[in-house]
This record gives structure tokens, sequence and C-alpha cells, in this order.
């Protein structure tokens, strides 16, 4: 039987390296403890574990807001009881089929892809899963572009969730007609209404404020 969920992979930034440093031992349990508080947190989301993969866990929510919600917990509080090691998520949205308490498929697969791409502490997404959240007080999108995934056919949007207040080494503007986060010194344009500058994740949001640039920032 196939049904949508939200899929999330997280798993410890750096794991090689950090095993190398303190050795097997220390970075197994490291892993494990991990893997059980993220299983601790699911069920406040309405998710469901799937498996644990070495120092990663996959997780089934059905909800993409509760999704998005659960990996910038996982990524910015669940670690900072032991040392703050970084944190990546991935998340995808859409059909899986499951069998024996497993999921298979393409959103599976994609869902992975997504986490490898992701950097530390990334909460990293397709754009239609983060469409899919919509907009969540405290959060932002940040757009990151247009990649080419290993194993799948087309490039594929992606998107970064950030938690308002959250450091990130930079200031965030707020393109006002799709509303992500957009980094001033990367934005695909700007513009100046009123004395006031805008910037924009894309060409597209740029000319649909410059129609009318009123009706957004009311």
């Amino acid at each position: 039987m196939s049904d949508e969920a939200t899929f999330l992979f997280a798993d410890i930034a750096g794991f090689t390296a950090l095993t190398e440093a303190h050795g097997d031992e220390d970075a197994a349990e490291l892993a494990a403890e991990f893997c059980r508080d993220v299983r601790r947190l699911v069920p406040e989301y309405g998710g469901e574990h799937v498996k644990n993969i070495g120092d990663a866990i996959m997780l089934r929510i059905p909800e993409p807001a509760a999704a998005v919600r659960l990996g910038l917990r996982i990524t910015h509080e669940l670690m900072s009881a032991h040392g703050s090691p970084s944190v990546r998520v991935g998340l995808h949205h859409g059909p899986a089929v499951g069998r024996e308490g497993d999921y298979f498929g393409a959103a599976v697969n994609l869902a992975a892809r997504v986490s490898g791409e992701a950097s530390a502490n990334d909460v990293l997404m397709t754009a239609g899963t983060a469409a899919r959240a919509g907009d969540l007080p405290d959060v932002v999108y940040e757009p990151r572009g247009r990649r080419q995934l290993r194993h799948i056919q087309e490039p594929v949007e992606l998107v970064a969730a950030i938690g308002a207040g959250e450091p990130n080494g930079r200031e965030l503007a707020l393109d006002p007609v799709c509303r992500m986060a957009v980094d001033p010194d990367h934005a695909a344009g700007q513009l100046v209404h009123r004395g006031e500058t805008h910037w924009f994740c894309s060409l597209e949001c740029a000319a649909s404020f410059a129609q009318d640039p009123d009706s957004y920032l009311r």
C-alpha cells in the first residue's frame, strides 16, 4: 500500500572524522545516544521511527510542517548536551510503499539524497515540501538553488528552513514576494522602493514586485 508522508533523514555531520578523533567506542555510543534522543521526540510530532542506519536515523512524519519543526529541533537543540556535534537533516514529502516496518520508493530515495546535500546544522528540503509545510511562525525558508542529485534524473530545487533567531552567520532579508529568506550578498536581484531596499531570491520575484510593490508590502 502506498501513502504520502514526509520522510526525514538525520545524521551526525563529519561522523567519520569524529570516529577517527575519538575512537570507535566513543563514536558508536554518541551515534546510539543521538538516535535514542531523536526517537524520544518523534511521538510529539505524530511521526514514526523507521530505522537506524549507522549514525543516521530515518523517520516518517505525516505532516510536512511537523517534520520541519522536528528537523529544526534536532539540528539546534538535541545535541547541545553532547558537546554540540553538528547534525544535518534532509526532508522530502511524497508517496512510499510500506513493507514490514520499512518504506520504499522514489520519495524515500530523494529524501536520503537531500540529506546528503545538507551542510552541518541544515534542515534541507525540496521546494515542494517547503510549499506543503507553508508559512510557519518563527521559521523562514532560504532558497539553495537547483542541484543535480546522484541517481535523480532532473535537477531538484532545494530550500533550507531556518528558525528565526537562530545564529546562521549572516543577516538574512525576506523576499517580499515569496517570503523566503535571502542572503543579500547572493540575492538574484534587488530593488529600491520608497527609499527601502528589497532583495529577491529570483528575477521572477523581482519582476512581480516591480509591477505592484505596494500589494506585497501590505
